[in-house]
Order: C-alpha cells, then sequence, then structure tokens
C-alpha cells in the first residue's frame, strides 16, 4: 500500500525515479524496492519523500479505502526502520487519517530523534515494557511498564531509552501529521 502510496505521489507530481533519487539523496533502486513493497522505508527516507512531494509524512499512509473495521496481526504490520540508534515503529491503525497508533521500540541508548521537533497533534505515550524518557520542551518525565504521558506535540519533544533493557510503548497520535 505505502508503495502504490508513494508510486502514485510520483507521477502526481510528474517525477521520474532518478529525479525523487537526486532530490531526496536516495538512490534508485532504494526508491524502487519501496515502491514494489520489497522494502521498508526508514523514518528518515519517509521524511525526504514527503518533503519532495510536499505532503506531511502523514499523508503517505492515508487511505481512502481503509475499511470500517481494521484487524491488525502481528508480522502482517507495517514497519517504519530508523537508522541504527533511532527508534522503530510498527503502525497498528489503518490510514483513514483521524488518528493513529503505532508500536514503538527503543533499544538502550536509543532515541526517537536527534533533536526535538513539534507537529500539530496531540500525542500519548503508553509504555509497554521497559522504561522511556519523554522530552517535551523544557520538560522531561521518567516513564515505566504502565505509565503514560498525553502532550500538546506542538512542543518540541522526542522520546529517549537511557536504560540498559528495551522499551516498548503504544503511541497515538492525533491527527497523525510528520
Amino acid at each position: 500500500m505505502l508503495g502504490d502510496r508513494l508510486r502514485a505521489l510520483r507521477h502526481q507530481h510528474g517525477l521520474t525515479l532518478r529525479q525523487v533519487a537526486d532530490a531526496t539523496g536516495l538512490s534508485t533502486a532504494l526508491l524502487s524496492q519501496i515502491e514494489n513493497g520489497r522494502t521498508d522505508p526508514s523514518v528518515t527516507t519517509l521524511r525526504k519523500l514527503a518533503r519532495v512531494f510536499e505532503a506531511d509524512m502523514a499523508s503517505l499512509f492515508r487511505d481512502p479505502d481503509a475499511p470500517a473495521v481494521h484487524v491488525s496481526r502481528p508480522g502482517e504490520r507495517f514497519r517504519m526502520a530508523a537508522p541504527a540508534g533511532l527508534i522503530t515503529y510498527e503502525r497498528i491503525t489503518p490510514g483513514r487519517g483521524d488518528f493513529e497508533v503505532l508500536r514503538a521500540e527503543l533499544a538502550p541508548g536509543d532515541v526517537s530523534s536527534e533533536h526535538a521537533w513539534g507537529h500539530d497533534s496531540t500525542e500519548c505515550v503508553y509504555v509497554l515494557t521497559g522504561e522511556v524518557v519523554v522530552e517535551v520542551g523544557a520538560q522531561t518525565h521518567h516513564l515505566g511498564a504502565g505509565d503514560a504521558v498525553t502532550f500538546d506535540s506542538r512542543e518540541p519533544h522526542r522520546y529517549a531509552n537511557t536504560s540498559g533493557a528495551p522499551a516498548s510503548f503504544l503511541l497515538t497520535v492525533s491527527p497523525p501529521t510528520p
């Protein structure tokens, strides 16, 4: 689905794979693999593509044909892998555009992004396992399994695992934005 959406956006903008590659610094081979569903893009790659298509990252996942009832199973979900040291997301919800639920994994020392940043949404983090540090503006929140924090994500924010054990959490974003 994501590959089909990216191909459609590329065609809507009248761009070739080579032009998208030049604009993003990605290889045409990687872009072709993403469009054909042979590889999952990293979060960084998705951000680069969204910029080229002048779209927010969430729009890359919107599916106008999303079912009214959506069943999500482990091993069948879309994963957004990140470069080493950054977060990995697994998409739980369909792309209707109303809200997004992601299961996030942070290895020890991993962060969600190099720097805190904001976007126009509300977020809720619910820690499933391990410990997660949630930085929102000037505040730092240390959360353990079962803890949750909700905040206005226009405030610059990021997530970190400063412990020696893996951590996982559910992230709900409404409305979904990059």
